[in-house]
């Protein structure tokens, strides 16, 4: 049992205003893994002020000042990184080798990215009589999901950092340990106080409270639809701006001359990865129809080699769902994929063979899925994948962009210009080509219900920038 029952505030780890804690699970075990403070409005405006004050020195510190403390974050994450690895293995269930390959190590390219950015000169613009300057917006509010705890805040603090913000993050109370991780480096790397500051509890208290807040300037938000916009309608009262980081349905479209077998291997591996806890999951796999039952066969051949296990076993590749909450949501959405008249391939509702302790769920392979079906059209947030026929190129177009979302997908042809040319008509944030890598440093956003504004990379600096015009 850990006992982290303190939150970080003007740079220094202090009690909450009230005794009320939060239980966190492992939710391999079902068993309370620690307990962190139940934060309240009074805690936010205390976090806050902090910030406020901090503003006007920290927005004055050079480029170099800031690149060094982010340096020295980035050092300490670093050093952390197998401890960290661990404790989102344990936190959400991550297997242990993804946790430390990706959990663990993008935190630190997040942190990177604004190390060397910071190292270019200031991006300053003559048009005309005017001098066209950036300046930090001012205290920014971050509030951020269970699913990726670390990277999901660190996406968030360094780039507002970089620009000259203070911060006042507010991580999920369902995966929150791995946020004190990275506050322990923090106080380390030296930033000063007020600079970044740490409250934890509910969204609708702790959240809600950061969003109305007079003295927020930005809020920076990760989680679903509906919670973004409750806090885009609470931020509203007081004009302030916020970004957005919404849910994801994601198509993989598997022209009719890709390589199948590569496109519905590596597309069955980023649908179940995380257990599918991942926004940009590629869940609605489309095939020509001539090839549907070919897919389907392969589909299932490496479905069933996702053995759901311990996340600390290294052989594991699927690890439980978060909470018992989550494995009920998805669990109602494998049967009502079911009741639609989808066929189910592989998995199902029930619980996993010898896995009666912990919020596993079985990989699921839906075939012959109707595009407008309801697992075809919300974001399920577990190990379900939909495999949905087409009939010719324009067709898999109409049906990767009937979704209210726009996060994420992929396109495979023998034909790079074939397929970057489908890429191109697809609305959504971002596309990967016969299996490009994921760049780290490429602005990462959505269209429609998938959000407002992009994170990584430069762009992401406008986010926490106001732009001056100076007439010379």
């Amino acid at each position: 049992m850990q006992e982290r029952n303190v939150l970080y505030i003007g740079g220094e780890w202090v009690p909450a205003v009230g005794a009320a804690t939060i239980a966190v699970e492992n939710p391999a075990t079902e068993q309370v893994q620690a307990r962190i403070p139940e934060g309240s409005a009074d805690d936010v405006d205390r976090a806050v002020r902090a910030a406020r004050e901090a503003f006007p020195a920290w927005s004055a510190t050079t480029r170099a000042e800031r690149a060094e403390l982010l340096r020295k974050l980035h050092e300490g994450l670093a050093k952390r990184a197998e401890e960290i690895g661990e404790t989102i293995a344990r936190d959400v269930g991550t297997p242990l080798r993804i946790a430390t390959r990706i959990q663990a190590a993008l935190p630190q390219t997040d942190v990177q990215t604004y190390v060397d950015l910071l190292g270019e000169d200031a991006p300053e613009e003559k048009v005309g009589n005017s001098l066209i300057v950036r300046e930090a917006a001012g205290v920014v509010a971050a509030i951020t999901p269970w699913n990726y705890p670390l990277h999901q805040i660190t996406c968030k603090i360094a780039p507002a950092l970089a620009a000259g913000c203070t911060v006042v993050v507010k991580p999920s109370e369902v995966a929150p340990l791995s946020a004190y991780q990275l506050f322990d480096a923090v106080h380390e790397a030296g930033f000063p106080a007020g600079v970044v500051n740490l409250v934890t509890g509910f969204g609708p208290v702790v959240g809600e409270a950061l969003a109305a807040h007079p003295e927020v300037d930005v809020v920076s938000f990760t989680g679903s639809v509906r919670a973004g916009t409750r806090v885009a309608e609470v931020a509203a009262r007081t004009v302030k701006r916020v970004t957005l980081e919404l849910g994801g349905k994601s198509a993989n479209v598997i022209l009719d001359d890709a390589d199948l077998a590569t496109a519905v291997k590596v597309g069955v591996s980023n649908a179940f990865l995380n257990a599918g806890q991942t926004c940009t999951a590629w869940t609605r796999m489309l095939v020509p129809r001539e090839k549907h039952e070919e897919a389907v066969a392969l589909a299932k051949k490496f479905a069933e080699g996702f053995t759901p296990g311990d996340p600390l076993d290294a052989k594991t590749k699927l690890g439980p769902l978060v909470s018992a909450a989550q494995r009920e949501r998805v669990r109602e959405f494998i049967a009502k994929g079911v009741a639609e008249g989808a066929t189910l391939v592989t998995g199902g509702a029930e619980t996993p063979e010898g896995l009666g302790t912990g919020y596993f769920v079985r990989p699921t392979v839906f075939a012959g899925v109707d595009p407008d079906s309801t697992i075809a059209q919300e974001e399920i947030f577990g190990p379900v994948l939909s495999i949905i026929p087409f009939d010719d190129e324009e067709d898999a177009l109409r049906i990767a962009n009937n979704s209210k979302y726009g996060l994420h997908g992929a396109v495979w042809s023998g034909d790079q210009d074939r397929a970057l040319a489908f890429a191109r008509r697809v609305r959504t944030g971002q596309i990967d080509v016969n299996g490009g890598a994921y760049n780290p440093l490429a602005p990462f956003g959505g269209y429609k219900s998938s959000g407002v504004g992009r994170e990584m990379g430069r762009p992401a600096l406008d986010e926490f920038t106001e732009i001056k015009s100076i007439q010379l």
